[in-house]
């Protein structure tokens, strides 16, 4: 007998008992066919519908971008590899996408979009009435190989072989300054900043404007689903002398010159080492994060790069120029030897790490009173490196706007700052050297050898930085402040103490803050795109320090010493046009100047001050990238 036909003589039966029913019975004799009606129902479901309650299964999940943004419209193609049986949905507003009522099996997951590259789920497995979620992150798509010469000079391919990818850029032009110096082959930092001994107006070439010229080679090498070994090695150099950067050694070829025969002398990480950028090697998850090893941008660097108007412009930017922010309170600290450094992403927040072991050679010194017969290098005491550092990032981005929060902290900091006095006769055949601790100057014999010799302040630095940046079409702002503290190292170094590149210092001051020292960077900006090739930029720096001379006698009428206080700003203009997806031609203006403590030219004795306060650093010229 059919189900239909069973339901019906059941209802015809409970009709009949319902007419000869009176009075009470009338409930119980319409309650017990209504029951006895739903279980068959149930019953009715179950049997005439097993295969979809129970064989469906199902797909969902979320497509978001490298940053943890929702990517919407989205093609997500899901097949079934058992069957071959596909079917192609798009991502809604919040980047969602849901498939239901799929065979069981084994399947896999495409997702397309232009501008990202393709990302492929595979190893998925459903069971009978199983739902599953994949989340999908997508990245922005690398240019395709070049193919030509032609393709190479006009459009922004790469030159990749088998994963390994050589990227570099050339950036030089001319310029004016009002106060400047004559160039040298290791300078690569121009001449737009205000210097201490800039004196005289001149045209000058000036390398690295808008980025550094150099050349790398980085690669990413998959060996399981999902992990890869990541490298990357990297080089500055100064466009005109083909030199390596170095600025140590615009330090050490001004030792023993008058201070009026100087040229461009500059502090720097870029000590002239084959890769004075970076290199490095790590591991890469796409699920855990980045893990590498090596010399390293600081994460301070990498937040400048990011968050600076100018991109880390030297021609246009201070904090870019000038390595103290990026450094955590010094600028040879804006890149770490010998460092760990852990990156993760997770939905729209980031993580950063970084730890750097100590390395290097401490010298050694002599306590005061110095002993009978003098300092000797046999008598001085040695010293271990201690200059270990540490830092941390933590950051978001949502829709448009993004920030960053960077803690950075640096033992046996090393700010190198004047060519070494002397010789300045036959009759003084010695270079000065100063003891770490009571800056007594030793006049007798070479302690160490003049060649590769710089002089230095040491201190243990503190840093905290914010920064932000929001996009509103055509406009980018662009804003951050950092908080350093300095103080008198823990753990002084001694003359014979290495420095980046392998340099010695032959002046060592360890006990150059009277108190401690505080300073206070900010910037702002704003970026308007014109027309999508045309970047109008404007940008303000500035940088404060506190009054950290005791006994305090820091005025006008007593004279400055560079533990006054003082100030130092940087406003700079210029625009940036992009011919081509590789070459574009830029010209601005940036105007500098100092006051107070900041305006001392010689740190170490009674204040010498900068020979002109000011200076106007007008420039043009052009970039080749790849």
């Amino acid at each position: 007998m059919e189900s239909s036909d069973r339901s019906q003589i059941l209802f015809r039966h409970g009709r009949r008992r319902n007419n000869l029913t009176r009075g009470g019975y009338l409930a119980t004799a319409v309650t017990l066919p209504l029951a006895q009606l739903l279980l068959l129902l149930l019953w009715l479901a179950m049997g005439v519908f097993p295969a979809w309650a129970q064989t469906g299964a199902s797909l969902s999940g979320a497509v978001t971008n490298h940053t943890g943004a929702a990517l919407p419209d989205v093609a997500v193609t899901i097949k079934n590899v058992d069957t071959d049986a596909t079917r192609m949905i798009a991502t809604d507003g919040r980047g969602h996408f849901q498939a239901s009522g799929l065979t069981p099996g084994r399947f896999e997951i495409r997702a397309t979009k232009p501008g990202f590259a393709d990302e492929t789920r595979t190893g998925i497995s459903l069971a009978v009435g199983q739902d599953a979620t994949v989340d999908i992150k997508m990245q922005p798509k690398t240019p395709d190989a070049c193919a030509s010469g032609h393709e190479f000079a006009t459009t922004d391919c790469t030159l990749t072989w088998h994963g390994v990818t050589l990227y570099g850029a050339y950036d030089v032009g001319v310029g004016w300054v009002s106060h400047g110096l004559p160039e040298n082959g290791y300078n690569y930092e121009g001449a737009s900043l205000i210097n201490r001994n800039g004196n005289k107006s001149r045209f000058v070439l000036a390398p690295n404007n808008l980025q550094q010229t150099g050349l790398g080679i980085r690669g990413k090498e998959e060996f399981l689903p999902g992990w890869a070994v990541v490298f990357n090695a990297s080089t500055g150099i100064n466009p005109q002398s083909g030199l390596l950067a170095n600025a140590s050694a615009t330090q050490t070829i001004n030792n023993g010159l008058p201070r009026a025969s100087y040229s461009y002398a500059i502090d720097g990480a870029r000590a002239g080492q084959p890769f004075n950028d970076e290199i490095y090697g790590g591991v890469s998850s796409a699920q855990f994060g980045t893990l590498t090893f090596g010399r390293q941008r600081s994460l301070g660097t990498d937040a400048m790069l990011l968050y600076d108007p100018a991109g880390g412009s030297y021609a246009f930017s201070y904090i870019g120029y000038n390595g103290t922010m990026a450094g955590g309170g010094d600028t040879e600290d804006s890149r770490w030897d010998d460092a760990l450094k852990y990156r993760l992403t997770y939905g729209p927040v980031h993580f950063g790490a970084m730890y750097k072991f100590a390395d290097g050679s401490a010298g050694c010194y002599l306590p005061s009173p110095l002993p009978p017969g003098g300092w000797t290098a046999a008598n001085c005491t040695p010293q271990a490196a201690h200059n270990n550092a540490y830092g941390f990032d933590l950051g978001g981005v949502h829709g448009k706007f993004s920030s960053d929060f960077v803690f950075q902290h640096y033992n046996q900091a090393i700010s190198v700052l004047n060519p070494l006095l002397g010789p300045q006769s036959p009759a003084a055949p010695y270079q000065s050297a100063t003891n770490s601790i009571n800056t007594i100057q030793i006049t007798g014999p070479n302690l160490v050898a003049t060649n590769n010799t710089v002089y230095g302040i040491v201190t243990d630095n503190n840093a905290i930085m914010v920064a932000a940046k929001y996009a509103w079409d055509p406009f980018k702002f662009f804003a951050g402040y950092e908080y350093i503290w300095q103080n008198n190292p823990s753990n002084p170094l001694g003359v014979g103490a290495s420095v980046q590149g392998g340099y010695i210092m032959s002046g060592v001051e360890d006990n150059n803050l009277d108190s401690e020292k505080l300073v206070n960077i900010w910037w702002t900006g704003v970026k308007y795109t014109y027309r999508s090739k045309t970047d109008f930029t404007f940008a303000w720096y500035q940088q404060r320090q506190n009054d950290f001379r005791r006994p305090p006698a820091c005025s006008p009428s007593a004279g400055f010493r560079a533990s006054c206080a003082g100030t130092l700003n940087e406003v700079s203009l210029y625009a940036d046009h992009r011919f081509t997806k590789r070459f574009d031609g830029f010209a601005g203006i940036a105007y500098s100047y100092v006051s107070g403590g900041l305006a001392i030219a010689i740190p170490h004795g009674p204040g010498v001050p900068y020979f002109h306060n000011n200076n106007v650093a007008p420039a043009i010229g052009a970039r080749f990238a790849f």
